[in-house]
């Protein structure tokens, strides 16, 4: 391995002033309206199972995968596969419950900002993504399942116009559309999400997953202790309990009395000078199903230009009945967005238009004194002009949610969404009111910041075992706690520049089927918009797509690694930290890579793909 190095000074050095200050106006204002959208296992909050009270729910959306199918008879065709919890049961549905999965043909554009970050592209890129998102009109799948073990398959918006048919469940059957045959499969598999989530949770200090908290416990959820990816000296919450084993597995404990810190500055070591990984790589999932909705589309019924759209951009939504009273905690009519502008958009306005009452009326009582008047003024236009955009704001993101316009969802309200794997319990909190599927163009500001925030954990552990981390840490000796907001969103921006800008290597060239001059993706172009983004030249692997056998969470920590690097004459790669031979000769134990290679149960070479249930 090579020896730790001090970070290149080009995420060293700090961004030219009239930098700093241009990109300190767009994040901030980002910021008044922060979202951030995502979706795996457990999410989001009102649904998450994790939580102590709450009980899993066929709302859940666990993972969507998108890959160009194998098969090539009769033209190309793309697979896209969305699971879900298996409530009430493995294949058996929750009638008041509606499925969507969107999709979106494009061409394959150039890389926005090539050969570096430049703030000009970086506005150009999220306004682009604004200007499509707001306005797109995606096709749809919607699949809802009523008595008689019989689903009702709507396809809406194609090229060759709208089509129901109702299918059994738990069968593989075909649609016959406008001279396409499209494969439908509805019904339970073996789940195909193979992870060691609670060793992520763990590397969080993630509490839900390892004691007994309810929902209503907010300040219990991350804990205010360093992320990692090696154990901390003394964190006596969260360090393997070898006496208990199946702790933050099978079995929760009760949350002792806070403090819940760590007061520690140094990483646990065995007795030989190993490190301890938070990480088991087993699969967590092992021997449980999902319910899923599984399609093989021609290409050519997805878009009248096949020849040219060549990305399939996909994302899944779950939808309840507003009638049925499920699901509670999320009001039938809410507000997107988590500021305060957009919760309550007249309170800060009002402020403004307050004080500006204020200057106004002094001004005129103390004889026209003008600097108070104009003040006055222009607090009062200040004010008038925040309120109204905040509301405005807050109509836009409502108006994503297409609910207002269609007769069908009406009778719904929108729960979950999944674009890209394993992004929300990442890259945010699972807030409920996030949840607005592709249309995440605001998850900037908050893409700095998280990432910021997992750097200061996961980099000093990646420095530690002696591999380069993308993340300047100031070569901090361990895992510090560091959240960030507005008033410091430039210093998140520069130590995770080289995190988010960085190319993705692949570990090889198998993955560029046409050896096509196809870029490799960079972590901000993969995280917004929040979809899977299905490139039909490649073979679909992430993040070129999803394909079932792609161990992501894995993938997702390589992008806190320096891609600049090399390990055994080789670059780093997104599958290096699944090379056996890599743990071989680091100082840790176990010797695994963080996740399971494979699946507990082989995929299937032929639709629907995933294996049959356990």
């Amino acid at each position: 391995m090579e020896p730790k190095k001090k970070q290149p000074p080009d995420i060293m050095t700090p961004p030219p002033l009239r930098f700093r200050a241009r990109l300190a106006s767009i994040l901030l204002l980002s910021l008044i309206s922060l979202t951030s959208f995502a979706a795996d296992h457990n999410d989001p909050n009102a649904i998450n199972s994790i939580f102590a009270d709450i009980d899993a729910n066929a709302a859940d959306l666990y993972d969507l995968y998108g890959f160009p199918s194998d098969d090539a008879t009769g033209g190309e065709k793309v697979v896209i596969a969305l699971t879900f919890a298996s409530v009430p049961g493995t294949g058996i549905f929750d009638a008041d419950l509606l499925y969507r999965i969107l999709i979106s043909p494009d061409p394959r554009i150039a890389p926005p900002m090539k050969g570096g970050a430049d703030l000009d592209g970086i506005l150009k890129y999220f306004n682009s993504i604004k200007d499509k998102y707001l306005g797109l009109k995606p096709s749809q799948v919607r699949v809802t399942v009523g008595q008689g073990n019989r689903a009702k398959v709507e396809l809406l918006g194609f090229p060759s116009g709208n089509f129901t048919q109702a299918i059994d469940i738990n069968k593989s059957q075909t649609i016959e559309v406008g001279g396409n045959t499209i494969k439908v499969f509805v019904g339970g598999r073996d789940d195909a999400f193979f992870n060691d989530l609670p060793g992520f949770f763990r590397s969080i200090n993630y509490a839900p997953q390892y004691y007994n908290i309810p929902l209503s416990m907010t300040n219990a959820r991350e804990l205010e202790i360093p992320k990692t990816l090696i154990e901390l000296e003394g964190n006596d919450l969260f360090n393997f309990d070898p006496s208990n084993p199946e702790w933050g597995i099978t079995v929760k404990k009760d949350l002792p009395p806070g403090p819940w810190t760590w007061k520690g500055n140094k990483y646990k070591k065995d007795d030989k000078g190993n490190y301890r990984f938070v990480y088991s790589g087993k699969d967590n999932r092992a021997g449980k199903n999902v319910n899923a909705i599984i399609l093989e589309l021609p290409l050519a019924f997805l878009t009248k230009s096949p020849a040219t759209d060549r990305i399939i951009n996909a994302w899944g939504e779950s939808w309840v009945l507003k009638a049925s009273g499920k699901i509670a905690t999320i009001p039938d009519e809410r507000t997107y967005g988590s500021g305060i502008l957009e919760k309550h958009p007249w309170i800060i306005s009002g402020t403004v238009i307050g004080f500006g009452l204020l200057f106004f009326v002094l001004g005129v009582r103390a004889h026209g004194r003008k600097l108070l008047i104009i003040a006055g003024i222009v607090l009062l236009l200040a004010g008038a002009g925040l309120g109204v955009f905040a509301k405005l704001r807050s109509q836009q993101l409502a108006d994503l949610i297409p609910a207002a316009s269609d007769e069908e969802l009406k009778q719904y309200k929108l729960i979950d969404t999944d674009g890209q794997p394993f992004a929300d319990a990442a890259l945010n909190e699972r807030e409920d009111n996030k949840q607005v599927g592709a249309n995440n163009f605001s998850l900037g500001p908050s893409l700095v910041t998280r990432l910021a925030h997992l750097g200061w954990g996961f980099g000093p552990s990646i420095s530690a075992l002696g591999l380069r981390t993308s993340f300047d840490h100031d070569n901090s000796p361990i895992s510090v706690h560091k959240t960030y907001d507005a008033a410091h969103i430039l210093d998140a921006f520069r130590r995770v520049k080289k995190t988010l800008f960085q190319e993705l290597n692949m570990p090889d060239d198998t993955w560029n089927k046409k050896h096509l001059n196809i870029p490799l993706r960079r972590p901000f172009e993969i995280f917004v918009p929040n979809v899977c983004a299905i490139d039909m030249d490649t073979t679909g692997t992430w993040p070129f797509g999803r394909r079932l056998e792609d161990q992501v969470a894995t993938r997702f920590l390589s992008l806190f690694l320096d891609m600049s690097a090399e390990a055994n004459g080789r670059k780093y790669n997104i599958e290096i930290l699944g090379d056996q031979s890599v743990w071989d000769q680091l100082p840790i134990e176990p010797k695994t890579p963080p996740n399971p290679l494979k699946n507990d149960k082989p995929f299937l070479a032929e639709f629907p793909y995933l294996a049959d249930p356990w």
